[in-house]
């Protein structure tokens, strides 16, 4: 079975060069060929000779996504879907945002997810399998080609949980942050978790630079095991421990992500819970309007809550703003496209 040469660092590819008998300098020129000139076929890549060519498509692929769907928001929010080519024909989604600093994409880092959260569109499609390092920086590398843009931040807030997929996701990281690669600073990228503790714990061993986001959604466990499953087996007081854990090493802040659903965790009892929960850490709270889902329980908390809650915290001194919501006449928020395609199949 041909391997897909996109999963390789740039390390790794020289090393295994040197394994089909050729020299680790083809690796450099392969690897900007791949992630700079964002070439789909071997053929394209002209400074090599054709017999290192033919040997290059005999042993590998390059691994290209077929667009299966594209949404395009009156916001100018796009979505896609993308048909990973590969025997199960899968799919997975990716969303291209543009804001006045440059383009965000929000990867996928999983064929559906094991977390159940809830309020997450992804929740009831079966999970099939891990992204590969390469199937993860190739949404990046479909979009700038597809749209003809260079994309400046990263955010793995798509189908699945990255931290469940960690050693992919860190591979994946490595070739975009490489500036032989995609060259994306480590700083433009953020890590979304559910809290799995201790990849948290890893994550900070690894002194990386990226942002680290924590969904939490609830500051007490009984609300956030009835959102998220997760907390039954890392609950709040080990999840924050980890959080201190991350700071005191990385000293970065971290972004907790509080999803706000109608008569649920909204109201300012909920807002005095986090804002003692917080108190004293290097954090910021981005506080998001909840997405209704297809036989989704929860529902969007209404403006003047969302505000309430806002100042509240900002006026015990944590950092709060509310995300601004994009692409929602396109249901871009993970899972939706990908859940009706499915349900059409």
């Amino acid at each position: 079975m041909k391997k897909n040469i996109r999963n390789y660092d740039l390390n790794d590819l020289k090393q295994e060069m040197i394994q089909i008998g050729q020299k680790p300098f083809r690796a450099e020129q392969i690897f900007k060929w791949l992630n700079q000139e964002k070439v789909s076929s071997f053929d394209e890549m002209t400074n090599l000779s054709l017999e290192l060519r033919e040997q290059l498509a005999e042993n590998y692929t390059i691994g290209n996504f077929q667009i299966e769907h594209k949404l395009i928001s009156k916001d100018g929010t796009k979505k896609y879907l993308f048909n990973l080519c590969d025997a199960e024909e899968n799919l997975i989604e990716t969303v291209l945002m543009q804001y006045h600093h440059g383009y965000t994409i929000c990867v996928s880092s999983q064929i559906g997810c094991k977390m159940g959260c809830k309020f997450c569109a992804s929740t009831g499609i079966p999970f099939v399998r891990n992204l590969e390092p390469g199937e993860i920086t190739q949404q990046i590398i479909a979009i700038e080609r597809d749209e003809n843009i260079r994309i400046s931040n990263i955010v793995f807030m798509g189908i699945g949980e990255p931290l469940d997929n960690f050693e992919n996701v860190m591979k994946a990281i490595e070739i975009m942050n490489n500036p032989k690669g995609l060259n994306i600073g480590a700083r433009h990228i953020s890590i979304s978790t559910s809290g799995i503790v201790p990849k948290i714990y890893e994550l900070a061993d690894r002194q990386m630079q990226c942002t680290l986001s924590i969904s939490l959604h609830s500051s007490n466990n009984q609300t956030r095991s009835s959102m998220m499953p997760v907390n039954n087996a890392y609950p709040i007081e080990e999840l924050i421990k980890a959080c201190q854990y991350y700071i005191e090493k990385t000293n970065k802040r971290i972004s907790f992500e509080y999803a706000l659903a109608k008569e649920n965790n909204d109201n300012i009892e909920d807002a005095k819970e986090l804002a003692k929960l917080l108190k004293g850490m290097l954090a910021h709270v981005n506080l998001i309007p909840i997405n209704q889902i297809e036989d989704g329980k929860f529902t969007k908390s209404t403006n003047e809550n969302i505000m309430k809650f806002r100042d509240y915290l900002n006026e015990k001194g944590i950092v709060a703003t509310i995300r601004r919501e994009l692409g929602s006449d396109i249901n871009a928020a993970c899972g939706q496209l990908r859940r009706q395609n499915l349900s059409k199949r």
